[in-house]
């Protein structure tokens, strides 16, 4: 059976695009799948200075494993003032430094989703251009705009936007 890992790019314990993510996941069949807090992840901000004096945080370490065990990754980001959130900034650079391949080349679902009409459009952009360099294989994306409108009760609401992520689903389930 396939694993696929799924998070957000987000430490909030109410993350609408860890709600999101996790649906997302429930739509891939036969798969195995670990959703990862960012939580579990935390680490000093981090800098070469820091990385030079103690090595890399066992939490770094772990992002990477989980990575490296993962058949594919679903991960929805948070947009803090149009870029990544700090909390998934810190492990995304912390975990860089273990792995600089950071994605290893596994498929990956990449979506983001806000309360506002963009859907989170700038940072999954910004990830869309960044990832790849990072060897990120993004076989499918997916921004989900007005998430309080559009999503009630663990799911898409909007059966358009529903039928898109379902279209996205299917090219990365395809992908594993």
């Amino acid at each position: 059976m396939k694993h696929i890992i799924v998070f957000a790019g987000s430490n909030s314990t109410t993350s609408i695009n860890k709600q999101l993510a996790i649906y997302a996941s429930q739509l891939v069949d036969e798969v195995k799948v670990s959703v990862l807090d960012l939580n579990d992840f935390e680490m000093p901000i981090f800098s070469t200075d820091r990385e030079e004096k103690s090595g890399f945080p066992e939490q770094a370490i772990n992002f990477v494993n989980y990575i490296k065990n993962a058949d594919g990754i679903i991960a929805s980001l948070a947009e803090h003032n149009g870029a990544y959130s700090t909390a998934f900034k810190n492990v995304f650079d912390w975990a860089s430094r273990v792995e600089q391949k950071t994605f290893l080349d596994k498929p990956m679902l990449l979506m983001a989703s806000s309360p506002g009409a963009r859907g989170g459009a700038t940072v999954l952009e910004m990830a869309l251009e960044r990832f790849p360099r990072h060897s990120a294989n993004i076989v499918s994306k997916f921004s989900f705009p007005l998430f309080y409108d559009n999503f009630s009760e663990g799911k898409i609401t909007n059966e358009k936007l529903n039928n898109e992520l379902l279209e996205q689903i299917k090219t990365f389930s395809n992908s594993l």
